[in-house]
């Protein structure tokens, strides 16, 4: 080998030790800073995350769709309350609402259809009309009287489709309606506190990147464990607005839910969520007692949106939760559970 071919060996050599040694530093430090977080107090330890149950029941849709529902609380209770659940997450994501409020109340949750145990559905049923269509077959199967609708992000827009395509449900058989952390529209404007520049090219590359991605969707899977501590820290600096002293058990629960949707699913319902616009079905809602809820802190689903929610809404009542997040009902339980019990008076009033 001649000196110029051994010096091209020896920088490539050189190049490839500094890169691997990158690497392994960010590796590094990201264990070291996922370990840090994890040692400090965690009230949430002994929660039993994820560990409540009900009386489960499953309701095919009129297009063959199989939900997971659960039932909790007394039958015999006057009022029914019905969670719906976000983008990516599962009827889990209503744990603490469920533990308070459930000895009280009766309780109706469900998982959307291609999230938490219910049925996959086609790419083009993946849409927030149809989102709306199963809170409607929901509420005919298993809510015999009246009921408050309660909905997170995704949720709450499942609730403005139904009342775009039965207003007639809200009044006497739906008394109030709970709208967290959601948006009536416009989310493809969000600029998830970026750059106006950086922003407009991060929507321009995302839709085709999500949907290359949903096309190698079982590729993507089976890696995406492998980063779970870099999705540790995107989840708790994105979905929590006070990182510093969310509980580490809470994080690890919602990346969880977050980790268990499909890629697939992700992308099938992504262009829905951009799509989304039902301001014009608020309306509805303002024929009842409604609580618009949202964390100042919140990048996902900002606080105009909410605020455009409640200027189209001008009898609910809204609150903006300070050092929150989008994971505001997992961030701030004791909040959003005295929330829903003043809107539980006011409906019973």
């Amino acid at each position: 080998m001649t000196t110029t071919a051994r010096r091209k060996v020896g920088i490539a050599g050189a190049i490839v030790g500094a890169a691997s040694a990158g690497v392994a530093a960010v590796a590094l430090a990201k264990r070291y800073a996922v370990g840090r977080i994890r040692l400090r107090p965690d009230p949430a330890a002994s929660e039993p995350l994820g560990e409540l149950r009900g009386r489960e029941r499953t309701l095919i849709t009129s297009d063959g769709i199989a939900l997971h529902v659960e039932i909790d609380g007394p039958e015999d209770a006057p009022l029914t309350l019905v969670f719906s659940h976000g983008y990516c997450l599962n009827l889990e994501s209503w744990h603490y609402q469920r533990r308070e409020l459930r000895e009280n109340h009766r309780i109706v949750l469900w998982d959307q259809r291609s999230h938490g145990l219910s049925q996959r559905a086609p790419a083009e049923d993946c849409t927030i009309d149809r989102l709306g269509d199963d809170l409607a077959e929901v509420l005919d199967a298993f809510v015999p009287g009246p009921c408050v609708l309660i909905g997170h992000s995704m949720g709450g827009m499942t609730m403005m489709a139904l009342a775009d395509r039965r207003p007639e449900l809200f009044g006497e058989r739906i008394r109030g309606a709970a709208l967290l952390a959601t948006s009536a529209g416009k989310l493809a404007e969000l600029t998830l506190g970026l750059p106006a520049l950086l922003s407009k090219a991060v929507h321009k590359v995302a839709p085709p990147t999500v949907s290359l991605l949903g096309r190698r969707g079982s590729l993507v899977d089976k890696t995406r464990h492998a980063g779970s501590d870099i999705a540790f820290l995107i989840t708790r600096y994105i979905g929590f607005g006070d990182s510093k002293n969310v509980s580490p058990t809470i994080v690890d629960f919602a990346e969880s839910m977050i980790r268990a949707t499909p890629t697939e699913v992700v992308a099938n319902f992504y262009s829905a969520l951009m799509n989304h616009d039902k301001l014009s079905a608020l309306s509805v809602l303002d024929d009842v007692p409604t609580a618009i809820m949202v964390g100042d802190r919140d990048w996902l689903t900002p606080p105009d949106h909410s605020k455009a929610i409640a200027a189209a809404l001008p009898k609910a009542q809204l609150t903006e939760v300070p050092d929150t997040s989008h994971l505001i009902q997992l961030e701030r339980p004791d909040v959003v559970n005295d929330a829903l019990k003043e809107l539980v008076k006011r409906v019973e009033a």
